[in-house]
Parts: structure tokens; C-alpha cells; sequence
């Protein structure tokens, strides 16, 4: 931390002295001023995301990774010699429990790219010690963490970045800045869809042993103990609701981010959320594999829609956002966006038309149709840099913990109201359901001995 405050203090405001920091871009400057001062990160999880993430990061030159922490022998193993590819050095450390890495004070920036139910734990660990911390979407498995993080990372100023990347891609927040112009005309309606083919069925198989070289009781944590199956573990942890909470979850706080971004809303006072396994009635997934999801407002609803093993879904896109406009129809992805004008109509074509537009003639557009914008496709890369730029000037990053959790809150609000089957009232002021018992107590987090929930 005295490492971090003194280049802060010194370097770093030389440097923002004559440079102009970039939306979503870092300074090349410091890391050629002072190359024997690094950031230096700690990857904790390093099979799938975390070692996205972190590659990311080793595209700027002011990065070193030092600490290498996965529960899986294979992986931590394969990435210690990738990692020595790419970055020309073996790192200092590899270990199986994560706390090492937090006590490793040479560690400035911790990744961590584990399963849902791992990040809790972690990030206010990271946070006491002083470190930085870049944490994957969802912020966390249930909505108390999720508060408990927010409360962390303020109570020691830490710069904590979500993996919600797309907060880097310019594109999307032009689509919101346009949303918000009211080019659009009155928005009534947004919805935010994932289908995926590539969640498909998960045929049930028998328990069995642990592969060798996994600590399976490290990687339960917190959750409560079952036998070792392969439905649960790696990638297909996300359909089980000890680790996370399915598609909504996965792809939701993606795309539900920016639905509420659009519309400048926070989490809605009511919603009703109905779905479950109608694709794969049998198989060894818990979560809906099918879900619909609407969020009430004064005077508009977003939508949510997801389904596993279908993927055409609004315009023959997997996954977006539609921002449903009397004007005009935006249509938002990573690809880009683009509006699709409405026709005009008035009284001598449709009578009873509504809002007519008598000054229009039939068969006219309400407005001009914008062409397809497309984003920079690097949306992680621009991330990671954002990550970095804050780490130096202790600006709030562009997905900052207190969006992550709003809407991974949201996503845990819909899976609640589809798990008990009913419409919920919210509210915010004391994160909690109004009225409702049940509710409540799915949003707490219940840890298994020895594992604690700290308290701040």
C-alpha cells in the first residue's frame, strides 16, 4: 500500500500533468517512466474467465502477474507455463488457497475469476489488506453479499472493478446517452433476451471421486457439502443455485445493466418473474432453463427472457437490449446499434390511431433510421485498462462495485420471484422484499462452517 500511495503520489501525477486519460483507456505513460514498478496481480480461479481477464491485463506493459491460485491442480499447473509464454517469467507464487494470495503483500491487484459463490469471500479479504481487486459478474451469489461487498469496498477505498466489460465498449453507453436524447420518443417497453444454444441439456450422472489434484472441499467453501459431481463443477456450476443463479444471472446483469442504464432507472418496486425447466424437464440443471421476467414502473416495464438450447430469439439475434420507442425501435448488442424508424399514421389511414401524426403524410417515418454503429469489439481490453487508469488516479471505475451489485441484485430478484412462483414488492432503501418472509430469507447467504460472512 506505501508502494501504491508513493508512485500515486509522485509519478502518477507527473504523468496525469500532461496526458488526457481516454474513456476505458490507460496511460502507456507511467508504465515506461518507472518499468521496475509494475502493478503487480494476484489471478485467483484461473480456468476460464480469470484467465481472460487477466491476459487482458498483461496487454499493457505496467502490468506483472506474480501470483497464480486455482483449486485445480491441471489448470494452475497449464497456466504457470502459458503465463511464462506470454509474459517471458514463471510467476512467484502458485497455490491452492486463496488466502495466500491476500497475504502476499506484494500484490497490488487481485483478479478473481472463480465460481459465483467464491467472491464474497475474496474481494473483502482484498479489500481489508488494502489491495485493489477486478471481480467477475455477478458480483455475488446472494443480495446480503452483494451489500456486504459494496459496504467493504467503501469502508477501506478501494478501487473495485466488475467484470461487466461492456461498461468499456463505447457503443453502449452511446445507445443510453441516445435513449436518454428522447430521439426516440416515449419509451414504453424495453426488452433485454438471452437464448443460448450453447446452454444445452445436463444429462444426470452418478457422484464419483474428484479428479486427483482438485481440493474439492476448498472449492464447496462456503456451500454446503455434497458429493463431488461433474454436473457441478468447472463451467456448469452456473446452473446449480449453491454456486450461482443460471442464465439470468450469467448473461442478465450483461444485459439488464443496460436496460436500466438506458432508461436511468434504478431496481424496479415490483416484479414478476415466472419460469423453470420446460426445455429439459429431467436433466440435473436447477436453474429455469426457461424464464420471463417483467419489471414495473410508473409508466414503463422491462422485460427479461431467457431460454437454454434455442437461439433465435428478437430479430434473430441470442442476446440484446430493445429500447421500444413511439419514434423508433432501437436494437443494442455488442455488435452495435442501430434504430429502426416506426411509420408514421394518421387519421384518414387508421381512424383510431394512436399517438396520430396528422402533419405526417401515410407511409412516412416518424424519424431518420441510424445505420449500425459498431462497437470496438474489445471491450475487455478497454476494461482492464479502465481498471488500471483508476488504480492510479482513484477514480471510480466505469463498473464501479455499486453497479455490479445493483444489478446483480436484480438478477437475484427475478430468480426469487420465479423460485416462489409470484410477483414481489422491493425496497431499495432496505434492500429487502416488503412483506414477505420467505423472500427475504432467499436473500441471505448461508455459509458452511468454518466459513464466516464477515462483518464490517
Amino acid at each position: 500500500m506505501e508502494r501504491r500511495s508513493f508512485l500515486k503520489s509522485t509519478l502518477g501525477l507527473a504523468a496525469l500533468g500532461s496526458f488526457t486519460y481516454a474513456r476505458g483507456g490507460v496511460s502507456e505513460v507511467l508504465g515506461q517512466m518507472a518499468p521496475n514498478n509494475k502493478i503487480k496481480i494476484g489471478l485467483i480461479g484461473c480456468r476460464n474467465q480469470g484467465w481472460s481477464n487477466l491476459k487482458a491485463f498483461l496487454q499493457y506493459p505496467e502490468v506483472e502477474c506474480i501470483s497464480l491460485c486455482d483449486i485445480d491442480d491441471q489448470w494452475l499447473n497449464q497456466r504457470a507455463v502459458e503465463l511464462e509464454t506470454l509474459a517471458g517469467k514463471k510467476p512467484k507464487q502458485l497455490v491452492k488457497d486463496w488466502r495466500r494470495v491476500i497475504d502476499n503483500k506484494d500484490v497490488d491487484l487481485v483478479i478473481i475469476g472463480t465460481p459465483d459463490h467464491w467472491h464474497c469471500l475474496p474481494l473483502i479479504a482484498a479489500c481489508e489488506a488494502g489491495k485493489d481487486a477486478y471481480v467477475e459478474k455477478p458480483l455475488a451469489n446472494t443480495i446480503e453479499e452483494c451489500d456486504l461487498m459494496v459496504k467493504a469496498a467503501r469502508k477501506y477505498n478501494r478501487i473495485v472493478q466488475v467484470g461487466q466489460w461492456q461498461r468499456s465498449d463505447p457503443h453502449w453507453d452511446e445507445a443510453a446517452a441516445y435513449v436518454q436524447s428522447g430521439k426516440l420518443g416515449r419509451v414504453r417497453t424495453v426488452k433485454a433476451w438471452a437464448y443460448q444454444t450453447s446452454k444445452w441439456t445436463l444429462p444426470v450422472v452418478p457422484d464419483s471421486a474428484p479428479p486427483a489434484g482438485v481440493d474439492y472441499d476448498m472449492w464447496l467453501g462456503p456451500a454446503p457439502k455434497r458429493n463431488f459431481n461433474e454436473n457441478r463443477f468447472h463451467y456448469n456450476f452456473r446452473f446449480f443455485w449453491d454456486y450461482a443463479g443460471g442464465l439470468t444471472a450469467d448473461w442478465g446483469v450483461h444485459l439488464l445493466d443496460y436496460a436500466l442504464k438506458g432508461m436511468n432507472v434504478g431496481l424496479p418496486p415490483y416484479v414478476y418473474g415466472v419460469g423453470g425447466k420446460f426445455g429439459y424437464p429431467d436433466d440435473a440443471m436447477e436453474t429455469p432453463d426457461t424464464l420471463m421476467a417483467t419489471y414495473q414502473y410508473p409508466d414503463f416495464n422491462i422485460i427479461w427472457d431467457h431460454a437454454c438450447g434455442i437461439g433465435n430469439g428478437l430479430f434473430g439475434l441470442r442476446e440484446g437490449v430493445v429500447f421500444y420507442g413511439e419514434n423508433g425501435t432501437m436494437i443494442l448488442t455488442r455488435k452495435g446499434w442501430e434504430v429502426q424508424p416506426e411509420q408514421a399514421v394518421n387519421s384518414r389511414t387508421f381512424p383510431y390511431c394512436y399517438p396520430c401524426d396528422e402533419d405526417r403524410k401515410p407511409n412516412t417515418l416518424r424519424m431518420e433510421a441510424v445505420a449500425m454503429q459498431e462497437g470496438t469489439g474489445k471491450g475487455l481490453y478497454l476494461h482492464a485498462g479502465n481498471t488500471l487508469d483508476c488504480i492510479r488516479t482513484r477514480k471510480l471505475p466505469n463498473c464501479d462495485i455499486a453497479i455490479g451489485a445493483e444489478v446483480a441484485k436484480l438478477s437475484h430478484i427475478t430468480n426469487i420471484s420465479s423460485r416462489l412462483g409470484e410477483g414481489l414488492r422491493w425496497n431499495n432503501e432496505t434492500s429487502s422484499f416488503i412483506d414477505h418472509k420467505e423472500a427475504n430469507l432467499l436473500c441471505k447467504a448461508n455459509y458452511r462452517a468454518p466459513w464466516t460472512l464477515p462483518k464490517l
